[in-house]
């Protein structure tokens, strides 16, 4: 099976987080976001993926280099000029019409993609939202094929909404139309967008069905990351159990659902719930919920809560010691 995976993005609603690592590779219930996609679909059986990279794309060859052993390609998107230019750049990967999944490099997902693989047609990634006007919209034939694709429409026929993931049964006939599509110029709002280009190949007669995602975890801000940490630890039930977390850290208390990596340090603090703590951080003397902290970072004498706290960083507060009467009113600041 091949995959293409469209990770160019800058990350802007990110910063400044996104200023040193791209939003692919920030740190979410555990492991980088793009971990999350490529361990799902290797257990699929993915022979080879083909990344579109742009911004800090060494970090992203390097990451996956090293964590994985699927065959890998990657080329550069020059300029973001959409994701239809996107997906267009890797047809030298794709010469064959062999199916292919696409999927955004941002979209954790839980969902049945193994059925829809096993059905072989072409089909489209759906979630029920409460504003569509926010996404692209999928209308419906009465058979459930689809029969429109609308890019963030004012007026949304459905609350049908596309979430970045696509199996393509015949993925010639889609560069096809992306190659056609660029070499008119055809845009919408700027950009050379992917529906634009499968709404072309429904028109000239391919048939498309659509598979419910029902597990869809926003990532495109802090907000939402934090949000997705805690949803996706709720299912996860953290890394390990409890009690083994509590033997690691005998001297901190543990709330879960929690994911503390290796070689954590940790010393006099309570930790969760919803939190995630990476490889070779420091913490002591610290409360900690709801929040996401980096690899190798250190956190001391603090209370955080909400937080994200990337790669190589250092919060620290102050302690203090009070001995405080009745009727007392102080403020630390």
């Amino acid at each position: 099976m091949k995959a293409i995976i469209p990770v160019a993005g800058i990350g802007t609603r990110l910063r400044p987080h996104t200023y040193t690592a791209p939003k692919v590779l920030l740190p979410v219930a555990g492991k980088p976001i793009l971990a999350h996609i490529l361990d799902e679909l290797t257990a699929l059986g993915l022979d080879e993926v083909t990344f579109i990279i742009g911004y800090k794309g060494e970090m992203i060859r390097d990451f996956v280099n090293q964590n994985y052993k699927v065959k890998a390609n990657f080329v550069e998107q020059p300029e973001m000029l959409g994701l239809g230019h996107a997906i267009s750049l890797a047809k030298p990967f794709h010469n064959s019409d062999e199916p292919v999944l696409i999927i955004l490099g941002d979209t954790i997902f839980s969902t049945d993609l193994k059925s829809v693989i096993e059905a072989g047609e072409s089909a489209i990634g759906v979630h029920e939202v409460e504003d569509g006007r926010r996404f692209g919209i999928v209308e419906l034939n009465d058979d459930g094929s689809v029969k429109k694709l609308i890019e963030k429409p004012e007026n949304p026929p459905t609350n049908l909404a596309l979430v970045g993931i696509y199996f393509m049964k015949h993925p010639t006939r889609l560069f096809d139309a992306l190659d056609a599509m660029i070499e008119k110029g055809t845009t919408t709002k700027g950009e050379f967008q992917l529906t634009d280009a499968l709404q072309s190949m429904l028109s000239a007669g391919e048939t498309m069905k659509v598979f419910n995602v029902e597990g869809w975890f926003d990532c495109g801000k802090a907000e939402t990351i934090l949000a997705t940490n805690k949803a996706l630890l709720d299912n996860l039930n953290g890394h390990g159990n409890e009690t083994e977390l509590q033997a690691r850290f005998p001297g901190s208390v543990i709330r879960m659902p929690a994911a503390i990596g290796e070689d954590v340090v940790m010393e006099h603090c309570i930790i969760g719930p919803y939190v995630s703590v990476s490889a070779g951080t420091t913490l002591r003397n610290c409360i900690v919920s709801n929040s996401i902290v980096g690899c190798d970072s250190m956190v001391c004498n603090i209370v955080l809560q909400d937080s994200i706290v990337s790669d190589n960083a250092k919060v620290t507060g102050n302690h203090y010691r009070l001995n405080v009467g009745d009727s007392s009113e102080i403020s630390l600041d």
